[in-house]
């Protein structure tokens, strides 16, 4: 049961976590597709995107220790998996590279730790949208690349297509199926 201190974000149905540094590039892809997602008129009022740039933890551990939790958290980031620049896929959150646990981004401990919380003792199902990087910068090179700023809007419709339920499309309803099923 929700208290007077209980975040707005543990409350609703669906969280979407953008995560990212926006000062390096592609690294900005997740606050980018939170960012056009709030401004979407079909993003239902049951889901709550939040751009949480390389502070996830908190919401994370807010979330975790909230006697009230959402049904869903998608998590939004940037990957480098050799893929095609700018595609778009989901992950589970256990399918994250390794790689990422070295760098100050939102995977690494206890980060994932939590992720994994809230999916197997939470019972929050937990999916990963990312996006294939163009490249990192080395210094501080704002704004995404080609590739990525057009992977914005294919997240965000992927993002979307799972707050809608398959039989009838109607505001305010989530899907019964999660992202990994796209």
């Amino acid at each position: 049961m929700a208290n007077d201190a209980t975040p707005e974000y543990c409350t609703c149905e669906m969280l979407v976590l953008g995560c990212g540094n926006e000062l390096f590039g592609d690294d900005g892809f997740g606050p980018a597709v939170a960012r056009r997602l709030r401004h979407r008129a079909d993003l239902p009022g049951t889901a709550l995107a939040m751009d949480v740039g390389t502070a996830v933890r908190q919401v994370l551990f807010n979330v975790v220790l909230s006697p009230v939790k959402p049904r869903r958290v998608v998590v939004v980031d940037a990957v480098d998996l050799g893929r095609t620049p700018g595609e778009v896929w989901s992950v589970e959150a256990n399918e994250l590279p390794e790689i990422k646990c070295d760098d100050f981004s939102m995977h690494q401990l206890p980060t994932s730790n939590l992720l994994h919380e809230l999916n197997e003792l939470g019972g929050v199902d937990v999916t990963c949208v990312v996006g294939q990087v163009d490249g990192l910068p080395s210094e501080v090179r704002p704004g995404l690349s080609a590739p990525m700023a057009q992977a914005v809007e294919r997240a965000v419709d992927m993002i979307l297509r799972d707050c809608r339920p398959a039989a009838e499309p109607r505001p305010g309803r989530t899907a019964e199926r999660s992202l990994s099923s796209l």
